[in-house]
């Protein structure tokens, strides 16, 4: 078997074209599957479980690629009642993935025991229903050498891969049952057009995608022409209960900026008091904020009612420094300040075994992060008593960093833990890091959805993107997205004109 060689967040085989990670380009109309009615397909991995199928509808088959399952060890229970495919090479590949500690070598292992679990009383080259309402169907399919129509991905493509592997067996299926519609589904971008490009249907995965990508939470609405009164109030009392200044449509832990003809107010809003608080831009250890989403970001991260904050935002929006200066501000109400940050190489390029222990192997990844510390830091001359309390808690252990392949099982109480980079995460990845918060603990993700360093996640399907769209809105979370780069006027040159 060919050997697989993977980036480290990533799940899957890498495609051959790892900078296509976004958007996959438009090449005109899908061609129609040979011997099928044309007939509008249903979205496969997201709608809920149909009761039944009209009559005329052709059975849906989906195969199954790896990095589907790598991405989520559930994902053939999220097919309505469709029947699943899983070509044996997609067998072969998770039992090549299943040791390790990373999170696709979980995503295997747990892959493997259900379907082990399903086909306890069958073999697996019958359609076996699966443990749920749907009644869905699974089977493993097997990839020949040659095509009987003549049409072979590793003759076609000049290269017998495990990709074409896949692509073969679900052409064999396609050939084998005209009365179905086949389509291939893949993490994998490259994969998907190489399965069009022989007229087989392909699509990406959908379940825990956020739909509406151009209109992601931003965390933060303006209002123009407010009543002058709840200014005042605001400014005066710091807060006011006048929330029908808000509209019908307010929403919880959320961020206003109220605008009145000759002044404004910064204001956040929490369903839980009923009332609408003013936001200051006051400074967080030495750190002070220069627009209206900064102070609203180190609002949310020094609220004690709030212990899950989001903060995304382009290169240079000060989204780490923020956490940062935040968490150090609250050393008094933590033991620990815990940094981590996806290991996700320039260029998906591994640096190679280090030396070290822990700690020392991923400090390289971790530069960024020291460096607000540093700038941190930089505030205060080395004789005060902020500047040496950075230095105490980095020799005591109450700043550290912990590497997220380690994070499972753990418990983390009295914390405060900043992910930085956290849309390269899946949203399982993110799941498991929340689902470590304990008491009195409080969690961090910043990161830019516009930018995904691993090869089959994109602004829908990241981890961070799939937190903000399903906890909005919700207790003892908030969300704040930063427009306005202050790194330096030549980095914001760069975010706009390169």
């Amino acid at each position: 078997m060919e050997p697989l060689r993977i980036a480290p967040s990533g799940v899957g085989r890498p495609a051959t074209d790892s900078n296509l990670t976004t958007k996959t380009p438009y090449l005109g109309p899908e061609p129609a599957v040979q011997d099928l009615p044309v007939q509008e397909m249903k979205e496969s991995s997201t709608a809920m479980p149909a009761k039944g199928k009209s009559t005329g509808q052709k059975t849906k088959v989906f195969v199954i690629d790896t990095s589907v399952l790598l991405h989520d060890h559930n994902a053939i229970r999220n097919f309505e009642d469709n029947r699943i495919a899983i070509p044996i090479t997609v067998l072969e590949e998770l039992d090549t993935f299943k040791v390790g500690n990373d999170t696709k070598n979980f995503e295997a292992r747990e892959c493997i025991r259900i379907i082990d679990r399903l086909s306890k009383d069958f073999t697996l080259q019958d359609w076996i229903p699966l443990d749920n309402e749907a009644e869905g169907l699974m089977r493993i399919v097997l990839s020949t050498d040659g095509h009987p129509s003549g049409l072979d991905a590793a003759r076609v493509f000049d290269k017998k891969t495990n990709d074409h592997k896949i692509l073969s067996a679900a052409l064999q299926l396609q050939h084998d049952a005209p009365d179905m519609k086949v389509v291939l589904v893949s993490k994998d971008i490259n994969l998907r057009l190489k399965a069009k490009a022989l007229n087989l249907p392909a699509e990406d995965y959908k379940t825990g995608k956020v739909k509406d990508k151009q209109h992601l939470y931003s965390g933060k609405t303006l209002i123009e022409g407010v009543d002058g009164e709840v200014v005042r109030k605001l400014y005066v009392s710091g807060q006011t209960r006048k929330i029908s200044a808000l509209g019908q449509d307010r929403k919880n832990n959320h961020f206003y900026i109220l605008r009145n003809c000759s002044s404004s107010a910064l204001g956040f809003f929490s369903e839980s008091k009923r009332l609408i608080e003013r936001v200051d831009k006051s400074y967080a250890y030495g750190i002070k904020p220069k627009n209206a989403e900064q102070a609203f970001a180190l609002h949310a991260i020094l609220n004690p009612d709030i212990h899950l904050v989001t903060v995304s935002g382009m290169a240079g929006t000060g989204k780490t420094l923020l956490a940062l200066a935040g968490a150090l501000e609250q050393k008094n109400r933590f033991d620990q300040i815990i940094l981590a940050r996806p290991i996700v190489p320039l260029s998906n390029k591994d640096l190679g075994f280090l030396p070290g222990d822990a700690e020392e192997k991923v400090n390289p990844y971790m530069q960024p992060l020291w460096d607000n510390l540093n700038f941190i830091k930089s505030q205060f001359g080395q004789n005060e008593r902020k500047f040496r309390a950075i230095e105490e808690m980095r020799a005591e252990g109450k700043i550290t960093i912990c590497p997220l392949a380690y994070i499972r099982g753990r418990s983390l109480s009295n914390v405060i833990f900043i992910v930085d980079e956290a849309q390269n995460l899946t949203p399982h990845e993110v799941k498991t890091i929340i689902t470590r918060a304990g008491e009195n603990s409080k969690i961090i993700l910043t990161g830019d959805v516009r930018q995904i360093d691993t090869p089959y996640l994109d602004e829908q399907s990241n981890g961070m993107s799939y937190v903000i769209d399903r906890l909005k809105g919700r207790d003892l979370f908030c969300h704040v997205t930063l427009d306005k780069g202050e790194r330096s006027e030549l980095a914001n040159l760069a975010n706009e004109h390169l």
